[in-house]
């Protein structure tokens, strides 16, 4: 699978965009502030119906202008797909495969599976439970329809438990019966959700610990561990326990919308033990490991989108890892990078086929061909 062209008007800071890609190593190129990692992010658009960045589509709309268009042509197995997100300010997104109009978002996800790896990866060790439990949720989601629709569900039933909660503290009135209805929908979707995701974690933690030691060349042993926020206990168990706390602070608790994964290094925080070096080497491994997971379950090599990686690591590393990219065990790659002669030399030598893109005041020329 790999994305022949992509297309935008007025998304973000590009008033225009279109190019055609290579299929194996494709790189914008340019200074600092001026749309490369944006390029990225349309391409993101393309097969999450959003960014990756922003939550709310209309900011990413260009200032002053009242509409944004992304379009892209994949050749999947050599099957030809147009893809189409368009939003106008104050009104409903447009997504569409092939001309036709989805009714669900959510039936797209996983047609045209990416990975990107970005500094905002960071998030995942430094920021809440929420980043590392959208990191969780986002690869299964891409293989698993079920597990996508009973997520939200979930969501949804988490929504009206929360609302009634709220409506028992300002009301000052409590109904057990009502709040079992919601009770018995959320342990339902709430078990499964448990199963699935813990499933996966035995899958995938062999491959991270397999790159990890890849990219690190070290003897340090890390961990990934599920931390449940029920502990030992049944969800329905959980919920009656903690009922009376549910009740003071209006929302629930606990759940999986409460889990969290717990990042080890020689069994101590990645967080407070980790120097920035094992950190990121950490984080790559994370993203290349949810890459390898990814195509082993779709049996698709997923779009790889590398944001800035170059300044992040060393140059040894970086090495490494384009020669890892370029190889058959990968599929299309886009780089974000500072320095085109860099990156031209650093392709010719592998004799690996690219084409790099200057990104100037909002102009993107084409700087080679396709070598072969």
């Amino acid at each position: 699978m790999f994305l022949k062209q992509l297309s935008l008007i007025n998304f973000k800071n590009h008033s225009e965009f279109e190019a055609k890609f290579s299929e194996k190593i494709n790189c914008f190129v340019g200074n600092n502030g001026i749309g490369k990692t944006n390029l990225l992010d349309a391409i993101h658009y393309l097969s999450f119906c959003k960014s990756f960045f922003t939550a709310i589509d209309s900011q990413n709309i260009k200032h002053n202008e009242g509409f944004f268009v992304i379009q892209g042509f994949f050749d999947k197995v050599g099957e030809q797909s147009e893809v189409y997100c368009g939003i106008k300010r104050n009104q409903k997104k447009i997504f569409k495969k092939n001309k036709k109009e989805y009714d669900r978002l959510s039936e797209h996800i996983g047609q045209f599976p990416l990975v990107m790896i970005s500094p905002s990866d960071s998030d995942l060790i430094n920021d809440s439970s929420e980043a590392r439990r959208k990191f969780l949720d986002g690869i299964i989601s891409q293989y698993d329809k079920v597990y996508l629709d009973k997520l939200i569900s979930y969501n949804q039933v988490l929504k009206q438990r929360n609302a009634l909660l709220k409506h028992f503290y300002e009301t000052r009135s409590f109904d057990s019966e009502t709040l079992e209805i919601w009770d018995e929908q959320l342990v339902m979707y709430g078990r499964s959700i448990l199963e699935i995701r813990i499933e996966f974690l035995k899958q995938f933690i062999p491959l991270f610990n397999s790159y990890y030691k890849f990219i690190s060349e070290s003897k340090e042993e890390v961990a990934i561990h599920y931390e449940n926020s029920l502990g030992e206990k049944d969800y329905k168990t959980g919920l009656l326990t903690t009922l009376a706390r549910d009740r003071a602070v209006n929302y629930t608790t606990v759940g999986p919308h409460k889990d969290d994964l717990d990042f080890k290094l020689n069994n101590f925080s990645l967080k407070k033990y980790a120097s920035q070096g094992q950190q990121k080497s950490f984080l790559l491994a994370l993203k290349l490991a949810q890459f390898e997971f990814i195509k082993n379950q779709k049996n698709t090599k997923p779009l790889l989108l590398l944001d800035d990686v170059y300044d992040k690591l060393d140059e040894a590393r970086f090495t490494k890892l384009l020669e890892m990219v370029s190889s058959d065990k990968f599929g299309q790659v886009f780089i974000t990078d500072t320095h085109a002669d860099r990156m031209n030399e650093l392709l010719n030598q592998k004799k690996i086929e690219h084409r790099i893109f200057m990104v100037d005041n909002n102009l993107i020329n084409s700087l080679t061909e396709p070598s072969h």
